[in-house]
């Protein structure tokens, strides 16, 4: 009885696995990136992973910051300083791109920046609370 009882477990077990592996979400971020006509573009991509895990990546570094909301706190056009990840752990923010498109950004927000060349794209933090946010430049 015993055994019977933990073979059943079991299968109730692997199956509650497949059920969750056939609805979890894929992992998305927003790309943001010059495009041949020299201006920036934002564009959802799916996170290619396996079983919910992303390959590993080569970063060079990880910076933690504090970015305080409303217009003081907006920059200009800018160009990425780098190929770099921005994760927005708390706060708001959005992020416009040459042909006026704006991303709108919250927690748990993936942001992959390759815009290092050309126009730029504008970030607006948006109140009232500061957006913290984790950089992780990528090797090249």
């Amino acid at each position: 009885a015993l055994v019977g009882s933990l073979v059943f477990l079991w299968g109730a077990h692997a199956d509650r696995d497949l059920v969750v592996a056939q609805t979890r979400k894929p992992i998305m971020m927003t790309r943001i990136y010059t495009a041949p006509d020299g201006l920036s573009h934002a564009e959802e991509v799916e996170m290619k992973n396996t079983g919910g895990v992303t390959e590993m990546m080569k970063a060079t570094g990880v910076q933690f910051s504090s970015r305080p909301p409303g217009p003081a706190a907006s920059n200009d056009w800018h160009v990425g300083p780098r190929r770099q990840y921005v994760i927005t752990l708390s706060g708001r923010a959005e992020i416009e791109v040459a042909n006026g498109q704006k991303v709108a950004i919250g927690p748990g927000h993936i942001n992959l920046i390759e815009d290092t060349t050309g126009k730029g794209h504008i970030t607006r933090n948006l109140g009232p609370d500061n957006r913290v946010v984790v950089t992780i430049p990528l090797a090249p």
